[in-house]
Formats: structure tokens, C-alpha cells, sequence
């Protein structure tokens, strides 16, 4: 048996599907390293903390990053113990945008493929 995680104090403001813009997913995912992050996480397939990434920002820069993608729909965030845990919002995005996510990591992958980063 299975439990749902208990409501925090800490929990964080995502907008509903129904709130989500184009224009601002488009925009998230218009920064290399935002674009990154949603990288490994669609290949991971599963919750990820912030630490996970190796990112060459500073700390507070990439807590922008991750605030712009919650903010805009891309990805939701909930806290774990102490670490904030980050999976892509799929669904609500395959829901409004058919075949835009996957085609934008397509796309981003070859890019990155052509130009030899990771």
C-alpha cells in the first residue's frame, strides 16, 4: 500500500493545466540550461532532485531556472524531506500541446548531437 506524500507548508505554487500559455512554456524552454534540465529530466523519466544537475550556473542562478520552469508549467516541483524533487509535467503538456514537448526534445537533442554537448 501506497501513501500519498503529506501536504507541507512548504508546498509551492504551480498553475493548473488549465493556466498554462504556450508563450510561456515556449519561453522556458528557450534558455539552454532550462532546456537542459528538461532534457534529463524527460530521459530519466522520474523525479529529480535540484542537486541532481550539474549545471555551470551558481546556485541561485539555477534556482531561477527551476522557478521559470515551475512558473510556466513545464515541470512541478514538492519538497521530499529537505530536498526539492523536480518532474516534468508530461501529461499537462502532451494534454495541451500534442507532439509539441517531443518534438522540441527531438529537436534539442540533434542540436546538441551536432554540436557535441551533453
Amino acid at each position: 500500500m501506497t501513501t500519498a506524500p503529506v501536504p507541507s507548508s512548504r508546498d509551492l505554487p504551480h498553475p493548473t493545466r488549465g493556466e498554462i500559455r504556450l508563450e510561456g512554456v515556449l519561453h522556458a524552454l528557450s534558455d539552454p540550461v532550462r532546456l537542459r534540465i528538461v532534457l534529463e529530466l524527460a530521459a530519466e523519466d522520474v523525479a529529480l532532485s535540484c542537486s541532481h544537475f550539474d549545471l555551470p550556473v551558481t546556485k541561485s542562478t539555477t534556482t531561477h531556472h527551476f522557478r521559470v520552469l515551475r512558473e510556466s508549467g513545464v515541470i512541478r516541483q514538492i519538497y521530499e524531506g529537505t530536498a526539492k524533487m523536480n518532474a516534468l509535467r508530461r501529461d499537462d503538456l502532451d494534454g495541451l500541446f500534442p507532439g509539441m514537448l517531443d518534438s522540441l526534445l527531438t529537436a534539442a537533442a540533434r542540436q546538441a548531437g551536432r554540436h557535441g554537448e551533453s
